[in-house]
């Protein structure tokens, strides 16, 4: 593992607002999907998982803008090595995931916060340690459409954040429109945004643009590359 500097670990908490997950998960814990093809299945599949096992390395920028602020933060991911590099105008840290420091611990957390609004349809088959619930024709709570609305509790026993919930709000495709994040005990949303602005690299279904209602929290993906 390398570093320039220690400023950005210091930052991640700003704009990180969840991030579930084994501490230490491994490549091929990713690659299993569940025998059943229940309604996470079918969310999956509608944004490209049957092409994951094709990906060698993702690339991508990771950005933040809040009224007038901006906040950007580099990656460059090799799935089947579990190998992870942050790039920032301040940070350089590159680790192997199955053998984490202290320092590559705290990189992490910001990886999988990024990676979860990245690529969260895949992670609804690749976590455990959740329950899930299904409500048809719910008002979503930006669009007001009558949408399906998926939660997802997550336990208190695994992740860096345990206890937390998510409410998807999918489309009659599976296509995943808007999400509301509930920090763990919280009754209501700490934040609702968008999925728009999808596109379609080497198969997988990538939502661009996340927004808030107002417009004053727009989360995005830019220098967006998959192989």
């Amino acid at each position: 593992m390398k570093s320039k500097s220690l400023l950005l670990l210091c930052c991640l908490s700003l704009f990180i607002f969840s991030c579930k997950n084994k501490s230490t998960p491994s490549s091929e814990a990713e690659e299993k999907t569940p025998q059943k093809e229940n309604i996470l299945q079918k969310v999956a599949n509608a944004h490209g998982i049957e092409n994951w096992s094709k990906i060698k390395e993702l690339q991508y920028t990771f950005n933040v803008d809040r009224d007038s602020s901006h906040y950007e933060r580099s990656w460059k991911w090799q799935p089947k090595e579990n190998k992870v590099e942050m790039l920032s105008s301040t940070d350089t840290v590159s680790y192997t995931r199955t053998t984490m420091d202290s320092l590559a611990t705290k990189a992490d957390q910001a990886f999988i916060n990024d990676k979860y609004w990245l690529l969260f349809p895949y992670q609804l088959v690749w976590d455990e340690g959740f329950s899930h619930s299904v409500k048809k024709d719910i008002s979503a709570p930006i669009s007001q459409q009558k949408l399906a609305e998926i939660t997802i509790e997550y336990n208190n026993e695994k992740g860096y954040t345990p206890g937390d919930t998510y409410k998807i709000y999918v489309d009659k495709n599976y296509i995943i429109q808007e999400w509301a994040f509930y920090p763990k005990g919280k009754n209501e949303p700490a934040l609702v945004s968008t999925w728009e602005d999808y596109q379609t690299l080497n198969g997988l279904k990538i939502a661009k643009m996340h927004k808030n209602e107002s417009g004053s929290f727009k989360l995005y993906f830019s220098n967006l590359e998959i192989q």
